[in-house]
């Protein structure tokens, strides 16, 4: 028992005044005459009488309702066992974490069992619902009472490639809030992984009707070591030039060594042992890739396994082929940059094309089909018929690059999109009105690493007007220097000036080699990905809204990912499982796409208690207390109103025993 106002408890004092009313104020002396006082001696009269207390029964009236008064304002309460606000409309969930941690030794086993020990102690008739969690929040059953369903969903669960991320789960959680409008009580079984943590705390707050309890089902870190990455060439030119790079990550506290082992298409190439230090890193590199000809599936994986094997392997493809066609078409004056073109080609990391040069009479009538993409190296009037050809190309989802150089100024029109072209502006390399770049999306593939083509100076140029085309880059006076366009499946290119060394000094810096390289790999389609793709990462189907051709997608299983609709329609698909998906793109290009388990599961390292308890909303005691009994809680129960009830009937009880007692004193 407690009080919410003990202070107002000095109301008490007030019991005072009910005994003087019946002692104090009772002793009265009536004045009496009386003829001489002189031959009386003084002294002091004592009468018990005047100090004993009459109407006992009318006095404790009164003092039973001052005292009931008094107590009534100090608000005093008991702590007892309610049913949970709203019990009957109380939204219930089991929720077990499935992501790839859950993986490792007994788990999920613990989780499982866990959650079937919660169901079977709630009440008989509660309702619940069985949920899963781990890149997102999904619901396994509807709201109900029947145990034997409840139990088969949690059997059922295993454990997924997905990550966890709790601050998914609290979103979820206050939509859930908002939109049933009832309290939620959530039991979590989770591995509680420290890297499940949202950035800022705040990311994790939860409605203010929900219960949530945590149950762990890891105590401490253990070890583990994965595969973290491995770099190689997505294609395979020279296989003696190969080399693959494979980096191992520990999350142990002891130094070890481990296997590591490249294998492709199932067969062993080659191994090494490497020594890794505790929570740290090693490499290991392997010279040379013998590979056949087509999209392969490689592997560097980690032996013996540990007790979470699925982040042991790290998967990749290469692709080996011959070097991919390039169609060079030349203008009147493209012989200089034909020669800057193909040397910086020559120049880069890995040789991977051949060029086929035709003027564009020749090109007329040309496959265009077995080409990577098509160059306009400054080539003047192409005529309708091809320009037709190569727009039914980009369409397809080819690739056109367009150096818009002096001779492209008499057509007035960019080839294939048909936007607009003015007068071609000249400067003297004498002065210093030259133009340069000024601003520039340095995130698009082809100016990565180029700084902007920083000091490039640039004598004559196109001025392109832009219609529909993405600007990329700029010239001081603001006109377009580099734009883009998705026609259909493929894309368009145009580069405001020509390749050579006459329209600018371009090709004499360093920019011009990355420029020539990336940009040639981004419209071939075969531009690096940095770390491959992860589950539940999304991989682009399409460049814009077209339906010119469909995108046929096998998942790991060898089985379609989409149906003949999403084929033709759909932007992009979810990457859900790890393994191999094998893309065929328009215009006959396909790949192959590898897919890993996200490298941040295999931190195993724990949320603090202290965060989790925060998160909570409640200490451990208090978890701990409600845990065994779902179906209540402790709450305080306020005694004031029940005070005030009897204060009120002791007030008729005074008011009638005064009543008597006054009626037969007057009598």
């Amino acid at each position: 028992m407690g009080f919410l106002s003990p202070w107002l408890l000095a109301g008490l004092g007030l019991l005072g005044l009910p005994l003087w009313l019946h002692l104090l104020r009772r002793h009265k002396t009536t004045p009496m005459e009386f003829s001489s006082l002189m031959l009386f001696e003084r002294h002091t009269e004592s009468s018990v009488k005047h100090r004993r207390l009459d109407y006992i029964l009318l006095l404790i009236a009164r003092l039973l309702l001052f005292t009931l008064i008094v107590l009534a304002f100090a608000q005093p309460f008991l702590m007892r066992n309610v049913p949970a606000a709203g019990a009957e409309k109380t939204l219930r969930l089991v929720v077990i974490d499935d992501s790839a941690s859950m993986g490792y030794g007994d788990r999920l086993a613990q989780a499982k069992a866990g959650a079937l020990a919660l169901l079977d102690s709630v009440k008989p008739g509660s309702k619940w619902q069985v949920g899963l969690f781990s890149s997102q929040l999904r619901t396994q059953t509807q709201l109900t009472d029947d145990p034997a369903s409840l139990r088969s969903a949690v059997n059922a669960v295993s454990a997924g490639p997905s990550r966890s991320s709790l601050g998914e789960l609290a979103r979820a959680l206050r939509g859930l809030a908002e939109t049933n409008k009832t309290p939620i009580e959530v039991h979590l079984f989770t591995d509680v992984q420290r890297s499940s943590m949202p950035a800022g705390f705040s990311d994790l707050e939860l409605g203010a009707q929900t219960a949530l309890t945590v149950h762990a089902v890891a105590s401490s870190e253990k070890p583990n070591w994965t595969v973290e990455s491995v770099k190689a060439p997505r294609r395979l030119g020279d296989p003696k030039k190969a080399r693959v790079i494979a980096t191992l990550a520990s999350f142990a506290a002891d130094a070890a060594e481990r296997r590591l082992v490249l294998a492709c298409g199932g067969k062993e190439l080659a191994s090494k042992t490497v020594s890794v230090a505790a929570h740290s890193r090693a490499q290991a590199e392997f010279l040379g890739l013998d590979l056949p000809y087509g999209l392969n599936r490689c592997e560097v994986r980690s032996e013996p396994p540990d007790q979470l094997p699925v982040d042991d392997k790290f998967l990749f493809a290469v692709e080996r082929s011959d070097p991919k066609k390039v169609l060079f078409v030349t203008g009147p004056r493209s012989e200089r940059s034909l020669v800057y073109f193909q040397s910086a080609l020559e120049s880069a990391a890995e040789n991977f094309y051949s060029i086929d040069v035709v003027t564009a009479g020749q090109a007329v009538g040309q496959n265009l089909d077995k080409y990577a993409f098509v160059v306009l190296a400054d080539a003047g009037d192409i005529g309708p018929e091809f320009d037709q050809n190569l727009r039914r190309y980009v369409e397809a989802g080819g690739s056109v690059w367009a150096a818009l150089g002096p001779a492209s100024a008499v057509r007035r029109t960019t080839p294939v999109s048909g936007e607009p072209i003015g007068e071609s502006r000249y400067t003297s390399r004498a002065g210093e009105r030259f133009q340069s770049v000024d601003t520039a999306d340095e995130t698009h593939p082809s100016l990565r690493g180029t700084s902007r083509w920083a000091n490039v100076r640039f004598y004559q140029f196109s001025v392109v007007r832009p219609t529909a085309s993405r600007v990329i880059a700029r010239f001081s006076d603001q006109t377009p220097a580099l734009l883009e366009q998705n026609i259909g499946e493929g894309r368009l290119l145009l580069f405001a000036s020509a390749m050579d060394n006459l329209s600018s000094d371009f090709p004499l810096h360093a920019a011009f080699v990355p420029f020539i390289a990336q940009t040639a790999n981004y419209l071939a389609g075969l531009e690096d990905h940095a770390a491959g793709f992860y589950v539940d990462s999304f991989l682009d189907l399409r460049q814009g809204q077209s339906r010119a051709s469909s995108v046929e997608v096998l998942d790991p299983d060898g089985k379609r990912a989409l149906n003949l609709e999403d084929s033709a329609k759909a932007q992009t698909l979810p990457l859900s499982r790890a393994g191999f998906y094998e893309v065929r793109r328009g215009a006959g290009r396909q790949e192959l796409i590898a897919v890993n388990v996200d490298r941040r599961e295999s931190d195993l390292s724990l949320i603090p208690k202290e965060a989790l308890s925060l998160w909570q909303g409640k200490g451990e005691e208090s978890q701990a207390a409600g845990a065994g009994n779902p179906e209540s809680q402790t709450k305080p129960w306020s005694m004031g109103r029940v005070l005030l009830w009897a204060a009120l009937a002791a007030l008729l009880a005074e008011s009638v025993i005064a009543s008597r007692t006054l009626r037969v004193e007057a009598a």
